[in-house]
């Protein structure tokens, strides 16, 4: 019996950016003795599932912007004889169309690093139970990845997670609901050997797949004490005196090391931990910037961020510690006007941002925005391919809609030409180069330019794509431009670095 876990996608680049975790986490889940499974990228090359034997098993993995193709894999997988088995945060939210739409056996509702070893050991005798309930586990059950099943120069960075769940209530995100709102911190030796194993094999690039890297505020701490809360203000202590042990052990790590990681725009207020951020080598973070405007920030339950000229002054102090942004905004909001794409570009340059992201509003199950969403459309006739505009992700991508929400002013072609033209004005190559001074090499400084341009290719070039022939010429050119990435981005192998031990001098 062969066990193959599958990450599905429509959209092959040869070469991945960053390596899909719960992959090798679920291989060191599968117990020895069924021995390694497979694991299969479909964000590398597609699979040949004539490969697939009667009998094996076969775990997929879903999120609700592959679930289609991870649907159209498992069907075949079962034709194939084998067991099918579903998990990740779109199984977990919707398990029916797992059985009904991807041939499954089985799904997994959430965390599979416990449960995981009990399926695979049901199938081989006789047969899974349909529902495998893997919850929220604790920290010290977490497993570290396999790393030793990576394909050969397969992907130019790594990721290794140092904390599960976010303490915060966005309106667009699903993580507060489905991975909770207390932070799960693992141990800080675990995270250092499986970061110190991806550096023996020679990445030098890391991503930190945090939900929150931040994850206790100064605010946080002062709240717990304005209320007379001891036995809370010592959690959260707790809990940022162990961001503090794990930043001062990063940075005993080789100095040709480089970590990003996602954090609120709360640390802004916080230069003791951005400074210990820099210190341990971690120079790029995703902050949340959202909206520019106070009703939009309001809209999405972000109204603990800034706008206008105090957004752009906090923005400005991550770099002067060390800590480049990656900002995230979002175009769509009820609140945005035509005036707002221009705003929003002249903040993010005003600001110094490294890099930026413009998405369009998009409900994802598992939001309070979906809910909202979902219920205001009870009473749509409306269906595409025979789906509900409500199950958007079912609906086939050729036919399927760029923008979901209607904008009291806005059309939703208006909307995705503008935000298509924020990504072409942030991602000039002038623009690039100027900020690619940030960098201190030249070397680093043309890994800089080709990530930008990656980075627009992939995320604005296919994400905001109006027909197939536009998404296949920017998945040709971004399939060009990240072999050389991976050559800039890898290191030589250090086979004999040790993981850094403790340290006494914390704050």
């Amino acid at each position: 019996m062969q066990v193959y876990l599958i990450n599905p996608s429509d959209v092959a680049f040869g070469i991945g950016v960053i390596t899909p975790r719960w992959l090798y986490v679920l291989a060191a889940a599968t117990p020895s003795e069924f021995g390694d499974p497979r694991t299969v990228d479909e964000t590398l090359e597609p699979f040949d599932f004539t490969q697939i034997q009667r009998g094996d098993v076969v775990g997929i993995g879903i999120h609700t912007l592959n679930a289609l193709r991870g649907y159209e894999d498992g069907r075949k997988a079962r034709e194939q004889g084998a067991y099918v088995v579903f998990g990740g945060i779109h199984a977990t939210l919707y398990p029916e169309e797992a059985y009904e739409l991807g041939g499954a056996h089985a799904v997994v509702k959430g965390d599979g690093d416990v449960v995981w070893g009990k399926v695979v050991a049901d199938c081989a005798n006789g047969g899974p139970q349909q529902l495998y309930e893997g919850g929220q586990i604790e920290p010290d059950q977490f497993l570290p990845a396999r790393w030793d099943l990576l394909p050969p120069r397969g992907y130019m960075w790594a990721s290794v997670q140092t904390v599960r769940g976010c303490p915060k209530h966005c309106s667009f995100c699903s993580v507060w609901r489905t991975d909770g709102q207390r932070p799960r911190q693992p141990v800080v030796d675990r995270v250092l050997e499986e970061i110190v194993a991806l550096r023996r094999q020679g990445f030098r690039f890391i991503t930190l797949a945090d939900d929150n890297f931040y994850p206790v505020t100064l605010e946080d701490l002062k709240l717990a004490e304005s209320r007379n809360q001891p036995q809370r203000l010592a959690e959260l202590k707790a809990i940022r005196q162990e961001r503090f042990e794990l930043m001062d052990r990063l940075s005993r790590l080789p100095k040709d090391m480089c970590f990003f990681t996602q954090i609120t725009m709360e640390a802004a207020d916080d230069p003791e931990f951005l400074d210990a951020m820099c210190r341990a080598q971690i120079k790029g973070a995703l902050v949340g910037v959202e909206s520019v405007t106070p009703e939009g920030l309001k809209a999405v339950f972000k109204e603990f961020n800034s706008s206008g000229d105090d957004l752009v002054r906090r923005l400005r102090i991550f770099p002067q510690h060390g800590v480049h942004v990656l900002g995230s905004f979002i175009f769509g909001l009820s609140s945005d006007r035509p005036e707002t794409f221009d705003t929003t570009v002249t903040v993010a340059q005003d600001a110094g941002i490294a890099f930026a992201q413009f998405v369009t509003l998009t409900p994802f199950p598992g939001t309070v925005d979906f809910l909202r969403w979902e219920k205001s459309m009870k009473n749509d006739p409306t269906r595409i391919a025979g789906y509900p505009l409500t199950r958007y992700w079912l609906i086939p991508r050729a036919v399927r809609p760029r923008l979901l929400l209607p904008h009291p002013e806005m059309s939703p072609e208006e909307i995705r030409q503008n935000t298509q033209g924020v990504w072409d004005r942030f991602y000039t190559l002038s623009s690039i180069w100027r900020r690619s001074r940030i960098t201190p090499t030249l070397r680093s400084r043309l890994a800089f330019v080709l990530l930008s341009k990656l980075y627009r290719q992939m995320y604005a070039g296919t994400g905001l794509a109006t027909d197939s022939a536009r998404m296949s010429k920017a998945v040709d050119w971004a399939s060009l431009v990240v072999k050389p990435l991976r050559r800039l981005f890898q290191s030589e192998p250090m086979p004999e670095l040790q993981v850094p031990g403790p340290s006494s001098s914390l704050p």
